[in-house]
């Protein structure tokens, strides 16, 4: 099952899917930060700048941002882990 511990706390398979789409009324603003928040992570982590980092802490408290890296940073590894040594994602 796709996305299982997010099923598990509820989460449709409508939200995951609103996750690429802009426009969707499904994800709050705190929500959309977050999703921001890991791809600049992922893709630039210098575009993080002190602008982002102000719309961060907007929306989450010191203890929260601390997780939200913690686990963003955690999980892209592992998806870089799992393409360095060929591990099939299925």
């Amino acid at each position: 099952m796709r996305y299982a511990g997010a099923r598990h706390a509820g989460v449709t398979e409508a939200k995951v899917a609103a996750i690429d789409d802009e426009n969707s009324d499904l994800l709050s603003p705190r929500e959309r930060a977050a999703i921001r928040f890991a791809e600049k992570l992922a893709v630039d982590h210098r575009k993080v700048d002190d602008a982002f980092w102000s719309e961060i802490r907007s929306h989450f408290s010191e203890a929260e941002i601390v997780e939200l890296v913690a686990h963003a940073t955690l999980y892209i590894g592992f998806g870089r882990f799992n393409e360095i040594v060929r591990v099939d994602p299925a």
